[in-house]
């Protein structure tokens, strides 16, 4: 299960998500950037779009659709691409003003890997929180789909 590694006190702060893969980092880093891999789990439900330009200043693109139906759709740019080891990239809800930024390491340990995800750049300890718990679950759905 993916572990917080900072304190349980909701606030604006960023948030940093840990999990140890087998997986090689290659190999998760590219379940990160793949269309068609981010399609299998980056979403609580079903990604009905995956669009990826991975290249700094790229844009990438994902839509989803949660378990009750709803639509949610993600977008930015990336700021760093270092394959295998970061990605670093702005994170924008369509319709909302915030933009905020999502920086994963892909470690290597062992022969396998530990992802460090670091979201900041919240305008409130809401907006914090639901993303922190979006995060968790969305690692745990990719150590299903990388194995």
């Amino acid at each position: 299960m993916a572990a917080r590694s900072d304190s349980t006190s909701p606030s604006a702060d960023p948030f940093t998500v840990r999990r140890t893969f087998t997986s090689p980092p290659a190999r998760v880093f590219r379940a990160w950037t793949s269309p068609e891999e981010l399609k299998r789990w980056h979403s609580p439900g079903d990604v009905t779009l995956a669009e990826v330009d991975l290249r700094v200043g790229g844009r990438y693109r994902i839509h989803m659709r949660t378990p009750d139906g709803k639509e949610h759709r993600v977008g930015g740019v990336y700021r760093a691409v270092d394959a295998p080891r970061t990605l670093s990239y702005t994170w924008q809800w369509d319709g909302d003003p915030n933009e905020s930024l999502v920086t994963v390491e892909f470690v290597p340990k062992g022969t396998g890997t530990e992802l460090v995800l670091t979201h900041s750049g919240f305008p409130n300890a809401e907006a914090r929180m639901h993303h922190e718990q979006g995060w968790v679950a969305l690692v745990d759905k990719l150590a299903k789909a990388v194995v």
